[in-house]
């Protein structure tokens, strides 16, 4: 491995660990802009996966007192069930075409909210909406690896206070990444030179990730919230971004 392509590993699994230590999400998206053009595409999804999954594993203990399983089971349900389900539809969807729209709606709601003064709150619908909207995670993770922006947003929309929200949101991305990387293992998409990024990835990640989950314990609700807002309005940007790019090839 080159000098440029290790520190590009390094360095960009330092951000994106101390962004998803912070935020709870995000490493894919912080990730691939220093990853998306320099390194082997079959590598960067089994990255994404694992540098995502360690920090998760390694920060959830942050919120571990509001871990409840009769709030987090019907979210990871309906995700188990609806990764499938995206996967079956993705041959029958065009996925930039898709990829544009979702990005089209986290900037335009993501920017109205960061506006708003106080957040609009949704409390009907009990564990049955929790699981419809772990379902919609799964399908748009299924579809285009998106499993983060449904349930987080509906996290906020449910006015949920930071821990549980974050823990919601941890226990949902644990298992759904968990599922994804058992597929791609099964599928043999990790090689020898996949394993050697991962030694090269892991180890800052893990510091990083750290680092961040002790500046989220210092951070109000509010201040949390709008760090949410703010991280799904550039996923919108960057997946609006590279989606036109690809699709104007």
């Amino acid at each position: 491995m080159s000098t440029q392509l290790a520190l590009l590993v390094i360095g960009g699994s330092a951000i994106a660990g101390f962004v998803s230590g912070l935020a709870g999400f995000a490493f894919g998206l912080v990730a691939m802009v220093f990853w998306a053009w320099t390194l082997p595409p079959q590598a960067i999804g089994p990255m994404l996966v694992v540098g995502s999954l360690v920090g998760q594993v390694l920060t959830v203990g942050t919120v571990r007192g509001q871990i409840r399983p009769k709030v987090i089971g019907p979210f990871i349900a309906g995700g188990m069930i609806g990764v499938p389900i995206g996967a079956a539809l993705l041959p029958i969807i065009n996925p930039t075409g898709f990829r544009i729209g979702v990005g089209l709606l986290l900037i335009v709601y993501c920017g109205v909210m960061l506006g708003a003064r106080n957040l609009p709150r949704v409390t009907a619908g009990g564990a049955w909406a929790d699981g419809g909207i772990g379902m919609i995670g799964g399908i748009l993770g299924g579809i285009a690896g998106l499993v983060g922006p449904a349930p987080t947003v509906w996290c906020m929309l449910r006015g949920h206070h930071k821990d549980l929200q974050r823990a919601i949101c941890q226990s949902f991305f644990i298992a759904m990444q968990s599922l994804t990387l058992v597929m791609y293992a099964l599928t043999g998409l990790i090689g020898r030179q996949t394993l050697m990024l991962f030694a090269w990835m892991l180890p800052s990640t893990l510091i990083f990730a750290w680092l961040g989950s002790r500046l989220y314990v210092r951070i109000s609700d509010t201040a949390f919230r709008r760090v949410l807002l703010a991280l799904l309005f550039a996923s919108g940007v960057a997946l609006l971004g590279t989606s036109l790019v690809h699709a104007l090839r």
